[in-house]
């Protein structure tokens, strides 16, 4: 299985832009989760970000909270999470990024949650609420079951302070694109566009923007900045409306030649 970093290399020597759709696991329960996923990966995703249902989600929208809120009326767990991939991964070999909040994976055990990311070969971590200073929680263990961490930075982040953060990994930089929680929008701060430019500039790996990104046009001006973008609410949305069409436009928008036009 490829990591990360490799798989990246190959979308940008092509000259696509990466697009990393968001799930939630259990969202309609976990028996859809290899569905989704393999879906997502025939469909041309490049790697996938997996959503962990946890009852106060900060950086979350409406529409993440309801399915987390759906996901955990289904009865998920982050144990019936794990042993769902773990029973279908051999069929897939994008990468996986899990995205969890640090209360539930020390609940879980920090040990016990990096020897079963291994085992169901997730090759990433978002942590929203784990600041680069207190990473001393999880990096060690996180290297040694070769999980990536994956770093945010935001639009009032000091371009020193990215420059850090974005030294520190292998993986990808998400570039959190709104002073907010995740949630579509119809337009976004003027200069965006120069902020995300400077944070390519000063990052040593791909930079991928996220958070209110929801139409084919918002991806094809994104990526005019950027190495990719991450889709979280509108791909939730389109899947609990069964509109998978719609999904694979949002994922061809971010391949080479797409004909949309920039915001």
């Amino acid at each position: 299985m490829k990591t990360i970093r490799e798989v990246f290399h190959e979308v940008l020597e092509k000259g696509d832009k990466a697009f990393v759709p968001y799930i939630m696991a259990g969202d309609g329960g976990l028996e859809t989760l290899k569905d989704k996923v393999l879906f997502l990966e025939e469909a041309g995703a490049t790697a996938i970000e997996l959503g962990i249902p946890f009852s106060d989600p900060v950086a979350d929208g409406p529409i993440i909270q309801s399915a987390g809120i759906r996901s955990l009326q289904a009865g998920t767990t982050l144990k019936g999470v794990f042993e769902s991939i773990q029973s279908f991964r051999e069929l897939t070999t994008i990468p996986l990024v899990m995205m969890t909040y640090l209360n539930p994976i020390l609940a879980y055990g920090v040990e016990v949650f990096f020897q079963d990311c291994e085992k169901a070969s997730i090759n990433g971590l978002i942590v929203p609420d784990l600041p680069v200073e207190e990473e001393v929680i999880i990096e060690k263990l996180a290297a040694k079951h070769h999980v990536e961490i994956i770093r945010l930075v935001t639009l009032t982040s000091p371009l020193e302070r990215i420059e850090n953060i974005a030294k520190k990994g292998n993986g990808f930089l998400y570039a959190v694109t709104v002073n907010g929680i995740t949630g579509s929008r119809t337009s976004f701060q003027e200069h965006l566009g120069t902020h995300l430019l400077k944070v390519k500039e000063v990052s040593p790996i791909p930079v991928l923007a996220g958070f209110g990104i929801s139409s084919p046009e918002h991806v094809t001006s994104m990526t005019e900045y950027c190495d990719g973008v991450i889709v979280g609410s509108r791909i939730v949305e389109l899947f609990s409306e069964n509109k998978l069409e719609e999904i694979k436009e949002l994922i061809a928008a971010s391949k080479k030649g797409n004909t949309l036009s920039a915001i």
